[in-house]
Protein backbone atom coordinates (compact mmCIF):
# COMPACT_ATOMS: atom_id res chain seq x y z
CA UNK A 1 0.00 0.00 0.00
CA UNK A 2 0.80 3.70 -0.54
CA UNK A 3 0.45 7.20 0.74
CA UNK A 4 -0.46 10.38 -1.51
CA UNK A 5 -0.89 13.28 0.09
CA UNK A 6 -2.94 16.08 -1.87
CA UNK A 7 -3.53 19.81 -1.20
CA UNK A 8 -6.86 20.81 -1.93
CA UNK A 9 -7.02 24.77 -2.20
CA UNK A 10 -10.88 26.29 -2.01
CA UNK A 11 -9.99 29.19 -3.47
CA UNK A 12 -11.73 29.49 -6.98
CA UNK A 13 -8.69 29.76 -8.75
CA UNK A 14 -7.24 27.08 -7.59
CA UNK A 15 -10.09 24.89 -6.72
CA UNK A 16 -10.32 23.45 -10.32
CA UNK A 17 -6.72 22.64 -10.92
CA UNK A 18 -6.45 20.77 -7.48
CA UNK A 19 -9.27 19.04 -8.49
CA UNK A 20 -8.30 17.50 -11.59
CA UNK A 21 -4.99 16.70 -10.06
CA UNK A 22 -6.72 14.39 -7.47
CA UNK A 23 -9.20 13.30 -10.40
CA UNK A 24 -6.77 11.59 -12.65
CA UNK A 25 -4.83 10.52 -9.16
CA UNK A 26 -8.02 8.52 -8.62
CA UNK A 27 -8.71 6.87 -12.46
CA UNK A 28 -5.06 5.10 -12.32
CA UNK A 29 -4.81 4.02 -8.44
CA UNK A 30 -7.69 2.30 -6.23
CA UNK A 31 -7.94 4.29 -2.68
CA UNK A 32 -8.06 1.99 -0.11
CA UNK A 33 -8.56 4.37 2.71
CA UNK A 34 -8.55 8.44 2.82
CA UNK A 35 -8.04 11.14 5.58
CA UNK A 36 -8.72 14.98 5.37
CA UNK A 37 -8.14 17.68 7.44
CA UNK A 38 -9.08 21.37 7.19
CA UNK A 39 -5.90 23.44 7.10
CA UNK A 40 -7.62 27.02 8.11
CA UNK A 41 -4.12 29.00 7.66
CA UNK A 42 -4.26 28.50 3.81
CA UNK A 43 -7.29 27.22 3.19
CA UNK A 44 -7.31 24.34 1.97
CA UNK A 45 -8.05 20.97 2.44
CA UNK A 46 -5.23 17.88 3.36
CA UNK A 47 -6.34 15.05 1.51
CA UNK A 48 -4.15 11.85 2.53
CA UNK A 49 -5.13 8.55 0.04
CA UNK A 50 -3.85 5.51 1.16
CA UNK A 51 -3.72 3.26 -2.44
CA UNK A 52 -3.14 0.75 -4.37
CA UNK A 53 -1.39 1.15 -8.11
CA UNK A 54 -4.14 -0.59 -10.59
CA UNK A 55 -2.42 -3.12 -12.51
CA UNK A 56 -1.32 -2.07 -16.53
CA UNK A 57 -3.99 -4.75 -18.10
CA UNK A 58 -6.73 -3.16 -19.92
CA UNK A 59 -9.38 -5.31 -18.64
CA UNK A 60 -8.71 -5.31 -14.86
CA UNK A 61 -11.56 -5.79 -12.65
CA UNK A 62 -11.75 -4.58 -8.98
CA UNK A 63 -13.41 -7.17 -6.86
CA UNK A 64 -14.42 -6.86 -3.48
CA UNK A 65 -16.47 -9.46 -1.07
CA UNK A 66 -20.54 -7.96 -2.31
CA UNK A 67 -19.59 -6.19 -5.38
CA UNK A 68 -21.71 -7.25 -8.15
CA UNK A 69 -21.33 -4.38 -10.88
CA UNK A 70 -17.64 -3.58 -12.39
CA UNK A 71 -17.15 -1.02 -14.77
CA UNK A 72 -15.11 -3.61 -17.19
CA UNK A 73 -14.55 -0.57 -20.29
CA UNK A 74 -15.07 3.16 -20.18
CA UNK A 75 -17.00 3.12 -23.42
CA UNK A 76 -20.25 4.71 -22.78
CA UNK A 77 -23.33 5.27 -24.44
CA UNK A 78 -25.15 7.79 -25.62
CA UNK A 79 -27.75 8.15 -22.89
CA UNK A 80 -25.22 7.15 -20.40
CA UNK A 81 -23.08 10.25 -21.30
CA UNK A 82 -26.29 12.40 -20.44
CA UNK A 83 -26.34 10.96 -17.06
CA UNK A 84 -22.99 11.11 -16.14
CA UNK A 85 -23.33 14.58 -17.22
CA UNK A 86 -26.08 15.10 -14.90
CA UNK A 87 -24.44 13.58 -12.29
CA UNK A 88 -21.05 15.55 -12.69
CA UNK A 89 -23.38 18.51 -12.48
CA UNK A 90 -24.97 17.99 -9.86
CA UNK A 91 -21.95 16.67 -7.66
CA UNK A 92 -20.50 20.31 -8.75
CA UNK A 93 -23.67 21.75 -7.08
CA UNK A 94 -22.84 19.60 -4.16
CA UNK A 95 -19.65 20.26 -3.75
CA UNK A 96 -19.95 24.12 -3.69
CA UNK A 97 -22.77 24.03 -1.45
CA UNK A 98 -21.04 21.92 1.46
CA UNK A 99 -17.50 24.15 0.53
CA UNK A 100 -15.69 20.09 -0.02
CA UNK A 101 -13.93 19.02 -3.17
CA UNK A 102 -16.03 16.96 -6.04
CA UNK A 103 -14.55 13.58 -5.29
CA UNK A 104 -15.66 13.85 -1.79
CA UNK A 105 -19.39 13.39 -3.11
CA UNK A 106 -18.24 11.01 -5.61
CA UNK A 107 -15.75 10.14 -7.95
CA UNK A 108 -15.74 10.55 -11.84
CA UNK A 109 -14.94 6.36 -11.81
CA UNK A 110 -17.71 6.05 -9.00
CA UNK A 111 -20.31 8.03 -11.20
CA UNK A 112 -19.38 6.67 -14.62
CA UNK A 113 -20.22 3.28 -12.80
CA UNK A 114 -23.48 4.72 -11.62
CA UNK A 115 -24.33 6.12 -15.00
CA UNK A 116 -23.28 2.43 -16.82
CA UNK A 117 -25.02 0.42 -14.24
CA UNK A 118 -28.25 2.82 -13.50
CA UNK A 119 -29.45 1.46 -10.19
CA UNK A 120 -33.11 2.10 -9.40
CA UNK A 121 -33.27 1.66 -5.88
CA UNK A 122 -30.81 2.57 -2.77
CA UNK A 123 -30.03 -0.98 -1.93
CA UNK A 124 -28.67 -1.12 -5.74
CA UNK A 125 -25.72 1.56 -5.36
CA UNK A 126 -24.47 -0.69 -2.74
CA UNK A 127 -23.39 -2.92 -5.64
CA UNK A 128 -20.98 -0.58 -6.65
CA UNK A 129 -17.71 0.63 -5.53
CA UNK A 130 -16.92 3.51 -3.74
CA UNK A 131 -20.82 3.63 -2.44
CA UNK A 132 -20.92 2.91 1.43
CA UNK A 133 -24.28 3.20 3.66
CA UNK A 134 -23.23 7.03 4.70
CA UNK A 135 -22.68 7.86 0.96
CA UNK A 136 -26.11 6.82 0.37
CA UNK A 137 -27.61 8.06 3.34
CA UNK A 138 -26.23 11.44 2.41
CA UNK A 139 -26.52 11.57 -1.68
CA UNK A 140 -28.69 7.96 -2.68
CA UNK A 141 -31.88 9.74 -3.23
CA UNK A 142 -30.77 12.45 -4.84
CA UNK A 143 -28.59 10.65 -7.40
CA UNK A 144 -31.80 8.21 -8.01
CA UNK A 145 -33.61 11.38 -8.75
CA UNK A 146 -30.90 11.72 -11.49
CA UNK A 147 -31.09 8.68 -12.94
CA UNK A 148 -35.45 8.96 -13.51
CA UNK A 149 -35.21 12.30 -14.79
CA UNK A 150 -32.20 11.56 -17.17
Amino acid sequence: MHIKVFKVRIAEEFLMDDQHKVDHFLVENEVVKFDTAFVTEDQSWSVMLYYRRFPDTPNFVKETKSQKYSDEDDVLTESEIRILEALKLWRSEKAREQSLPTYFIATNKELTSVAKYKPSKKQELLDIKGFGKHKIENYGEEILEILESV
